[in-house]
């Protein structure tokens, strides 16, 4: 954030700024130039076209990494005529599961664990104690670069509606957004992407057989009895996992002849939040096994997603698709995610549903 005022953000244009930036002409739009100004002297680096400040970005809902306003606008609600149709995209569950977000960093991101710490012990009388070390080790977060690109028709960069604006913030917000959350599940961690749970070596991992196998009531309170031996359990901990594994437990009773259900009519699971989205992955393999999906749980509380500077990086592409009409718009954020602690979390990888 760079403190914009109430007015300044009425005034500002996302759509002007892009014009701007497409025919090199500033003129018109001083205000995003001033704005692109600021951010850039707090990050201490030239954008690759412009910056839009996180001040404006609030009135895209994206759940987490842009956190929205309802007074900001709503969703294509303008008088005008609509012509765009919103495409079905996964649920951001993360943040809602309780991630932490840290933004506006400027270097690498050192987060220093203690991994062992002072004990306690009887002594005899007058008989010296035995001194107590320290162990610790240090993960540091780096700044790892994503980007989504999408295409504004000539059309709609002319028009002034406040929907419109809303329209393109989100599109591109989102999107991004969507990209931090699956690589905070499932990223390789093979640079740039970041390196997600399923393959963090600390995770706590409940197998279910050579080639999978149908996840039972047994395996999901193995999951909770990996993290409470590690003294990483707390009560806010949750599941996350995908629509296919959701279905199968809605059916699947703890107990065979009996009708409670491994998953709630109240969106828990085994007495904790239970939510649902699509990058969960469920096309896994292992051994035989095809199809695999992924179930995970923990403390999401101690999954750290940052995110470097004060805004979005925008770049504009006038020519690649100049004969159609369009402009492409490619948003860039730098990023990465860790969890403070990987014993906070059990995954499954071959549940067969």
């Amino acid at each position: 954030l760079i403190g914009m005022s109430k007015k300044e953000l009425r005034e500002y244009s996302l759509l002007r700024a892009i014009r701007a930036a497409a025919t090199g002409d500033w003129r018109e739009a001083g205000l995003e130039a001033e704005a692109s100004r600021t951010v850039a002297e707090k990050l201490g680096r030239e954008p690759r076209g412009f910056f839009v400040p996180y001040d404006v970005l609030v009135g895209a809902d994206v759940r987490g990494i842009i956190k929205g306003t309802a007074a900001q606008g709503g969703y294509l609600v303008g008088q005008e005529p609509i012509t765009f149709i919103e495409m079905l995209r996964a649920k951001l569950v993360l943040r809602r599961a309780g991630a932490r977000m840290l933004t506006g960093l400027r270097g690498d991101l050192p987060l220093t664990r203690l991994l062992g710490g002072a004990t306690a012990q009887w002594v005899a009388e007058n008989a010296a104690a035995t001194e107590s070390n320290y162990n610790l080790d240090q993960v540091v977060l780096s700044p790892k670069t994503v980007s989504a690109t999408t295409a504004i028709s000539r059309k709609m960069l002319n028009q002034a509606s406040e929907d419109v604006e809303a329209l393109v913030r989100e599109d591109i917000a989102t999107v991004i957004a969507l990209a931090i959350d699956r690589a905070a599940l499932h990223g390789s961690g093979v640079d740039p992407e970041p390196r997600g749970l399923a393959v963090h070596p600390q995770v706590n991992v409940v197998a279910i057989g050579p080639d999978g196998g149908p996840p039972t009531w047994q395996h999901i309170v193995e999951m909770e009895t990996a993290i409470a031996q590690a003294n990483a359990d707390v009560d806010r901990m949750a599941y996350v996992t995908n629509p296919k594994v959701r279905g199968y437990l809605k059916t699947t009773p703890k107990v065979s002849g009996q009708a409670v259900f491994i998953w709630g009519e109240d969106n828990t699971v085994n007495g904790y939040r239970a939510f649902v989205t699509t990058q969960v992955r469920s096309d896994l393999t292992k051994g035989t096994g095809t199809n695999l999906s992924a179930i995970f749980f923990g403390n999401w509380a101690d999954l750290i997603i940052a995110i470097w500077g004060n805004g979005l990086d925008i770049l504009v592409d006038p020519y690649s698709q100049g004969r159609t009409g369009q402009l492409l718009v490619t948003g860039f954020m730098d990023a990465d995610v860790e969890p403070r602690h990987g014993e906070s979390f059990s995954v499954i990888l071959d549940a067969q549903v």
